[in-house]
């Protein structure tokens, strides 16, 4: 099954799920790696650089789950779920959406800020225009620490919200026991 169904998400879906979830995990680890580095570093360009591409293709993922997700129906949740809980369930995804379309985006904003004017170049071959930079903003200087302060914000707040996001999802396989779970990691016929 390629599309979603009623009952579960088709393999595009999941898919999109879980190359995702793997490349943000990875993003976070290698944000807070980065954290520490030394500027100074010769290796410190080439690992910017890498999360930085890394950045757009999570972007680029999350713009195509998008457009995938209004083309297909969203699996109902099921009826044993209180109203609070599938209003936090909604709320949750679009949290995440949120979050995942805004970090890549205030990272872009940062480095486009930069008063160091460093090129962003994907993967070493495409070079990435940077963005137009509002003057109300301030100095360059003052409008890369607002999107350095965002971009961290974001990240930390993603990371709760995948806490959250897991911690569901292992309560519905382990106590529900509602298949919720389940029809991520397969699909299901419905």
């Amino acid at each position: 099954m390629i599309r979603n169904s009623t009952a579960g998400y088709g393999w595009v879906a999941i898919a999109f799920h879980w190359t995702m979830a793997v490349l943000i995990i990875g993003m976070i680890g290698l944000g807070l790696y980065m954290d520490d580095l030394p500027m100074s570093d010769p290796s410190t360009f080439a690992i910017f650089q890498l999360h930085k591409s890394i950045g757009f293709v999570v972007l680029a993922l999350a713009v195509l789950r998008l457009v995938w997700r209004f083309m297909n129906p969203t699996p109902a949740l099921p009826d044993s779920m209180a109203a609070w809980e599938k209003a936090a369930a909604h709320l949750g995804h679009i949290g995440l959406y949120a979050l995942i379309l805004a970090i890549p985006l205030s990272g872009w904003l940062m480095v486009s800020a930069s008063p160091w004017n460093i090129p962003t170049i994907l993967f070493n071959t495409v070079p990435v225009p940077h963005l137009p930079v509002p003057a109300a903003l301030g100095t360059k200087e003052e409008a890369e620490g607002l999107f350095k302060a965002l971009h961290s914000l974001f990240a930390w707040a993603l990371v709760a919200l995948l806490a959250a996001h897991i911690g569901a999802a292992l309560k519905h396989h382990f106590i529900a026991r509602d298949g919720v779970l389940k029809r991520i990691l397969h699909p299901v016929k419905g």
